[in-house]
């Protein structure tokens, strides 16, 4: 299990995940937060227990993906598979994640909300992850913020699993980084 805790002026936030069944409680205050995060950890499989508080709605969202992607980070297992990616269509959306966690940050998007693509630059660059959104079609926000979210747990799905003890699908080998 990996927890990440991140206190400052503006925001408490905690993180507890693990590579599970996609069961989470998850409770930041913000209603729309919340379900995008219970959304991406049952994509991803990952248990998620994530509680946060703040003084702004950006701060919350930002610093949660903060926390988020630092804990996802800590999770990625040296022999990962590293990549994944997936088409999620909802309604009239069709959106398209694609992602490397092997300890590159980049983010490409954007989504049609700044706030979520705040959330997904701020959890590229702390995962340590390469993430590329690709909004095909569209018209209700909501429906293409939330597909990216089930395209990002769904791409973690396939990026987290350990290959096996011979070989990993990289030229540089098992992706190992230690932080003192």
């Amino acid at each position: 299990m990996t927890v990440v805790v991140r206190d400052t002026r503006e925001t408490q936030i905690r993180v507890e995940v693990v590579q599970g069944t996609g069961v989470s409680t998850i409770d930041t205050t913000i209603p729309f937060l919340d379900h995008m995060l219970v959304t991406l950890a049952r994509y991803a499989s990952l248990d998620l227990t994530l509680t946060a508080r703040g003084d702004l709605r950006h701060h919350l969202i930002e610093d949660v993906a903060i926390a988020f992607g630092a804990a996802i980070a800590a999770l990625v297992p040296p022999r990962a598979a590293r990549y994944g990616d997936r088409f999620i269509p909802m309604d009239d959306a069709l959106v398209h994640v694609a992602l490397d966690v092997g300890g590159r940050p980049y983010y490409c998007g954007p989504l049609p909300s700044d706030l979520y693509d705040h959330w997904f630059r701020s959890f590229s660059d702390n995962a340590k992850a390469t993430v590329h959104v690709r909004v095909l079609r569209g018209r209700d926000r909501h429906h293409v913020v939330e597909a990216a979210f089930k395209a990002l747990g769904a791409s973690l799905r396939q990026a987290l699993v350990a290959e096996s003890e011979t070989g990993v699908f990289s030229t540089k080998g098992a992706v190992e980084l230690e932080v003192k």
